[in-house]
């Protein structure tokens, strides 16, 4: 009897040392260029917040990688996404604490899984948006809104909103001139009047202008907004010509204002000012603000057109631009959209550059705060797609699971959840 409950306290003993080891390791999910999967590694994090675990998102170590607790559970999940990691055991995990605390690093807690809305026409559109693409790989849940359910309200129900290829001016994209007797574009343009007249809008534009307007309400509330492409310049046009006709006759039935460019008002943009409209129909271009096509044909062999590069931040002072840009890579291929990056002049001062190109008075990626709510602008349309055209094929991201680019979109998914975090070695 003695020699039995000698056992069980030896057994017991033994459990409790295990537990005590199995609690002090954690799971690092690595993202220098080691992983194998970056983009699904953004997935997995995601899952963890929608589990309830926390996850420790380590900024600048080891290429922005992920940390959470060590579980059966979780490892299955992660292999069977295909996404590389490590288990870590306490020194281990002290010796990482350290290593964040003396360099340009800094731990960032994720708390909870935000909830994510895209602003998506009801149109059949030949093109795809790289942020969907994005999401549906990685096996993030999203909702599509649009222009009813913005002006409702129902916004305030999402924590996480993007635009992608919209014309917010009401011009449907400036094809008129390449594209206008395409079936498409036609029934573009019929659901996007039929919809202005449903909500009570004489034309698209003010419709337009309306729900530019409701958006920035949404920011100004706490919402996070992430654009690309022409929902990045033609937002700000829309905000600024509140109440001032830009829109040529071909769109709405009646000349622009002549003294339409007079009128601006850049207070009312997030982003941008001191900008002029392309007031043209048949230019494919809506302002100033877009990188000159001449330009990119003009330099489409030099390395500062080819490439654009990530700035480094702050991580310990600065860790909002810090997560934005975390990346296994600093250069970035560029890629090309109706708009594809900023010029310098024509961005507001207390807005945070996040990359450039060098040495040309260009940015790629630019980030700002608004109300209690935050907007960042990305150009270009897809980042493994160099040139999309018109009825191109949607990327494969199985076939870029690293890809820096997409990185960055992905940095912008989670960044809502996250919260400062003071941790303890």
């Amino acid at each position: 009897m003695e020699k039995r409950l000698t056992i069980f306290i030896l057994t017991v003993i033994i459990s409790i040392f295990l537990c005590g080891i199995s609690h002090a390791e954690r799971i690092l999910i690595y993202m220098d260029q080691n992983q194998s999967d970056h983009l699904q590694a953004y997935g997995g994090a995601y899952w963890l917040l929608e589990q309830g675990y926390d996850v420790e998102w380590l900024l600048n170590y080891r290429g922005g990688s992920f940390m959470t607790l060590s579980h059966t559970d979780i490892e299955k999940e992660l292999r069977l996404r295909g996404i590389s990691y490590s288990i870590v055991n306490g020194e281990q995990i002290a010796a990482i604490y350290q290593e964040v605390d003396e360099n340009n690093m800094e731990v960032v807690l994720l708390e909870k899984a935000p909830k994510v809305a895209v602003y998506v026409p009801p149109t059949e559109d030949p093109w795809d948006d790289a942020v969907r693409l994005a999401l549906e790989y990685v096996n993030i849940p999203y909702t599509t809104l649009w222009d009813r359910e913005v002006l409702t309200g129902k916004l305030d129900d999402y924590d996480w909103l993007h635009l992608h290829h919209e014309d917010f001016t009401g011009q449907y994209g400036k094809f008129y001139a390449s594209y206008r007797n395409t079936v498409w574009y036609q029934q573009a343009v019929t659901i996007n009047l039929q919809m202005a007249r449903e909500l009570g809008f004489a034309k698209v534009s003010e419709l337009k202008k309306a729900v530019a307007r409701k958006i920035k309400e949404y920011v100004a509330g706490g919402g996070f907004l992430f654009a690309m492409c022409s929902a990045t310049d033609t937002y700000d046009i829309a905000l600024a010509a509140e109440g001032v006709d830009i829109v040529g006759m071909e769109f709405d039935g009646d000349p622009p204002d002549p003294n339409c460019e007079e009128k601006l008002n850049y207070n009312k943009c997030l982003a941008f000012e001191n900008f002029s409209v392309e007031l043209n129909p048949f230019v494919y271009e809506h302002s100033n603000i877009d990188i000159p096509r001449a330009f990119i044909r003009r330099e489409s062999n030099a390395a500062e057109a080819n490439y654009f590069t990530l700035f480094e931040f702050a991580a310990k002072y600065d860790p909002v631009p810090t997560m934005l840009v975390q990346n296994h890579v600093g250069v970035v291929k560029d890629f090309l959209g109706q708009n594809t990056a900023y010029m310098k002049n024509t961005i507001k001062k207390p807005v945070t550059i996040l990359s450039e190109y060098e040495g040309v008075g260009v940015a790629k990626y630019i980030h700002g705060n608004f109300g209690k709510g935050t907007f960042t602008f990305l150009g270009g349309h897809d980042p493994e797609d160099y040139m999309h055209f018109i009825g191109d094929p949607p990327t494969d991201l199985s076939l870029h699971k690293n890809s820096p680019g997409y990185r960055l979109i992905l940095n912008n998914i989670l960044f809502p959840a996250a919260k400062k975090k003071e941790h303890k070695t």
